[in-house]
């Protein structure tokens, strides 16, 4: 009986070495990439620009489009362990790209692992508590919400397969790294943008790029199944000691604060949904779990 084929290099099913599947290889997959060992990298990418680039750094790279079906066959079946760090559409209240990633995972041979890098704005605005995974879920804003629909999405999986696929869910604040395309506060700092008076102002989350990457990684190998995970620094900053911490290190001047009613009138929409939500997270499971030490415990040390 001739053994299936992969369209992916042509592996037999029974080949034992770990495929890694990276849908949405931007600056914090291609961080994953480094971190790896002994596995080989498959990363879908909608822009054939990036092909070249891709395979620099010893990926393989798949030209798919998450929004055509169509394009993202030869995927199905391959991989043993899948990252799934590509963002929803800009509207709606749903993830249709993720749907149509769930339903492929599930031809053929099913992952190993699978895990899905969502947003700490799941939460929605907790007014400065301690959050924790148990809290339930309660999206403001539809990007928040179209997040809440894809790590449904991604659980279903591992309800549908428990035995053998282990589905994790992080939920990532901001993401920052000096050596990140608008990784660091200088750029905003330097257009002189406010921030909220202190009486006004918000608790605010972060996690160096380098950090999440390994906490991806380590999620792979170590995610237990169904779990969610709180992904951040130790941090305890509200936005406006954030901004001012870092114009005193970049030698700057600090923004000007405002009350929240002239926010209001003279922010973006965007800009002000950040403002709208405050909360502080733990990340004792995340510590415990997966075992991921810190090499940035708070964004002073990170930014610096």
């Amino acid at each position: 009986m001739p053994v299936h084929q992969s369209p992916l290099g042509a592996l037999p099913s029974r080949f034992k070495r770990e495929r890694l599947l990276i849908i949405g290889c931007g600056d914090v997959g291609q961080r994953v990439v480094r971190v790896q060992r002994h596995v080989r990298v498959v990363a879908l990418t909608s822009s054939s620009e990036r092909v070249a680039a891709l395979r620099a750094q010893g990926v393989t790279p798949i030209v798919g489009n998450l929004d055509v079906p169509a394009s993202l066959q030869r995927l199905a079946g391959w991989a043993t362990r899948v990252l799934h760090l590509a963002p929803p559409p800009l509207q709606g209240s749903t993830d249709p790209r993720t749907l149509t990633l769930t339903r492929l995972l599930m031809r053929r041979s099913a992952p190993r692992s699978v895990v899905y890098g969502s947003t700490s704005g799941v939460y929605g605005d907790c007014a400065g508590d301690w959050v924790d995974e148990s809290r339930r879920v309660n999206p403001i804003t539809p990007r928040a919400q179209r997040r809440v629909d894809a790590e449904a999405r991604v659980r279903h999986v591992g309800r549908l397969r428990s035995s053998t696929v282990r589905v994790s869910v992080l939920r990532i604040p901001g993401i920052y790294a000096p050596d990140r395309d608008g990784g660091t506060p200088r750029e905003r700092l330097l257009r002189g943008t406010p921030v909220l008076a202190r009486e006004d102002d918000v608790f605010t989350n972060h996690i160096h790029a380098d950090d999440l990457a390994r906490a991806c990684q380590l999620a792979l190998w170590r995610g237990q199944p169904q779990r969610i995970y709180n992904v951040n620094d130790d941090s305890q900053l509200l936005m406006g000691d954030y901004f001012d911490m870092a114009a005193s290190l970049y030698g700057l001047a600090k923004p000007p604060r405002i009350s929240r009613a002239q926010a209001q009138t003279e922010l973006p929409a965007m800009q002000l949904s950040f403002m709208s939500e405050s909360r502080r997270m733990v990340n004792t499971r995340m510590k415990r779990e997966l075992r991921l030490q810190l090499r940035y415990a708070d964004v002073e040390q990170g930014l610096m």
